[in-house]
């Protein structure tokens, strides 16, 4: 009966999978957006991509103007000019109009990013050397998530990115992500959902993420935090929310299957804790 609970869910939360985010072959650009947070960052990217080229085009072309109707073959006696007044004031209102352009939107950009909104639920994530372990505190779930080393992948699994024990997230849900250390500077980061945040020692940063399609979203720790820096992904696995709470059951099911029957003197463990540690 075991081994078919797990099964179902082993179904609902690998078979369900619709979308991988994942670095591509000469990938030029972001990844697809996943979340709110990164369609804002890749909308913010677009705007300031426009308004650099703009900038670009038109201070290339006044220079081009300049040297060609100014040369010296053709203004043998250099103007004296040394003030005007409207091409001074031209040139310091534009710049100041487009940095409020510019301003205004980031800010707003800078401020949804760094809080969650009416978040539903939170997961804490906790950088170690070399490994992430994430907690539930709503559900008293935690457990250790490792990368699969490369003697162990299996078909579809993606090298260096993979691990044992992903997060495991429902769809269509603001989730609040708690972000510490336990021994050095981490940085949890996963591109394709807009998330970057220093996981710093004795300290909690918050963000968030809120996926809309059921799908698997890598990212990798992007702080130098020792020797194996570059193996301790970050795999988010977005699933429906039945998924999710069937996942939750199965979790929290081996500690109630274990307590003693009533009657018994020895103490009962906590309901639904649970710590994984993979040796």
């Amino acid at each position: 009966m075991r081994f078919l609970k797990i099964s179902v869910v082993g179904g609902l939360l690998m078979g369900g999978s619709a979308l991988a985010s994942v670095p591509q072959p000469w990938q030029m650009g972001f990844q697809p957006a996943a979340s709110p947070m990164m369609e804002g960052v890749t909308h913010m990217h677009n705007l300031l991509l426009a308004v650099i080229t703009v900038i670009a085009l038109l201070v290339g072309a006044l220079m081009s103007y300049v040297m060609v109707r100014f040369r010296a073959s053709r203004n043998p006696v250099p103007s004296t000019t040394a003030h005007h007044t409207l091409l001074e004031v031209v040139w310091t209102m534009i710049p100041v109009l487009i940095l409020v352009m510019i301003a205004i939107p980031s800010l707003k950009l800078l401020f949804s990013l760094d809080k969650a909104q009416n978040a539903t639920m939170t997961v804490k994530a906790i950088g170690h050397q070399w490994y992430w372990s994430y907690e539930y505190p709503e559900k008293q779930i935690t457990y250790d998530s490792y990368m699969i080393e490369d003697k162990d992948l299996k078909v579809g699994q993606v090298r260096l990115l993979s691990v044992d024990n992903p997060i495991i997230v429902p769809v269509d849900t603001t989730v609040r992500i708690l972000v510490t250390s336990q021994d050095v500077l981490h940085s949890f980061a996963v591109p394709s959902l807009g998330i970057k945040k220093d996981a710093v020692p004795g300290r909690l940063n918050e963000t968030w993420l809120r996926i809309g399609k059921v799908g698997d979203y890598y990212g990798q720790c992007s702080e130098l935090c020792g020797i194996k820096h570059g193996f301790m992904p970050i795999h988010v696995k977005a699933v429906s929310k039945k998924g999710y709470e069937i996942w939750v059951q199965s979790r929290a099911t081996p500690l109630k299957e274990a307590q003693p029957k009533e009657g018994k003197l020895s103490p009962a463990p906590a309901s639904g804790q649970e710590k994984d540690k993979n040796k």
